[in-house]
């Protein structure tokens, strides 16, 4: 597994690295050292969160001070406080008497998390036509929503994971942008490594990308139509289908593996 430079703040930074599913991650731990700096928690921060979210740490994996601090060549503070942070945030759990380890992908909480968020998407894409219906949306970011379509859709033939998961949030991004409420977009980047390890999860071996993209342009037709209810009800159902792919997925890996055991 290795991690990358990034910088930028903890509470709105989204992770963008290649995904990789756990069964695809080396066992070896390889980290590029950080350069330090005022900001060196915050990078801590970013690369742990890029990890987790796209695979390269997985669900279990242990982490203490030493063995990060090692890695990343940095001391032992930055990394103390950049793990408290991703434990608050649901990232890391308790595992054992000294250390922490990378959060379980539970079925449960990816449920709980995508009703929160369709309410939010629906949200958003009525706010989204609603400016588009007025001529007062920003060309710059209908603009963007029309991109990120286009740049997804020329992904779905042959795409790996890690460029689906990216375009995909992309496009969200985009509608939560388009939609004026900068709260919506704040509200969902906190929880967005959790969506990216759930899609990434879902989206590996299977041949869900076309009728994903389908209805991102259905909905993003909609926007720029300006048609608000169908906006709303279409972004909804998009993000309540997305849960339902989850937790069947995440149920059914986790009944394998107790079977196995």
């Amino acid at each position: 597994m290795s991690l990358s430079r990034t910088t930028g703040r903890h509470k709105t930074r989204r992770p963008k690295a290649p995904y990789k599913t756990p069964q695809e991650t080396s066992d070896a731990i390889v980290l590029d050292q950080l350069q330090t700096g005022p900001a060196l928690i915050d990078q801590v921060h970013d690369q742990l969160v890029s990890a987790i979210a796209t695979g390269r740490l997985e669900p279990g994996q242990r982490l203490t001070q030493e063995s990060v601090a090692s890695l990343l060549g940095v001391s032992r503070q930055p990394v103390s406080h950049a793990l408290q942070i991703l434990k608050r945030r649901g990232l890391l759990i308790e595992d054992g008497r000294r250390g922490l380890a990378v959060a379980p992908l539970e079925a449960s909480r990816i449920e709980a998390l995508y009703q929160i968020r369709a309410v939010l998407d629906g949200l958003a894409a009525r706010l989204a036509a609603e400016q588009s219906g007025r001529g007062e949306a920003d060309p710059g970011a209908r603009g963007a929503l029309a991109d990120a379509l286009e740049n997804g859709e020329a992904l779905i033939a042959g795409a790996d994971t890690a460029r689906l998961v990216d375009a995909d949030v992309a496009f969200h991004d985009a509608i939560h942008t388009l939609s004026g409420n900068p709260e919506i977009a704040r509200t969902v980047a906190e929880q967005w490594p959790q969506f990216m390890r759930s899609m990434g999860f879902v989206l590996t071996g299977t041949e869900r990308a076309p009728g994903i993209w389908q209805q991102h342009r259905a909905i993003a037709e909609a926007i720029l139509d300006g048609d608000g209810d169908t906006a709303e009800r279409l972004s909804r159902e998009h993000a309540e289908a997305a849960a339902r792919q989850a937790v069947d997925e995440l149920t059914r890996h986790q009944a394998a593996i107790e079977a196995e055991a």
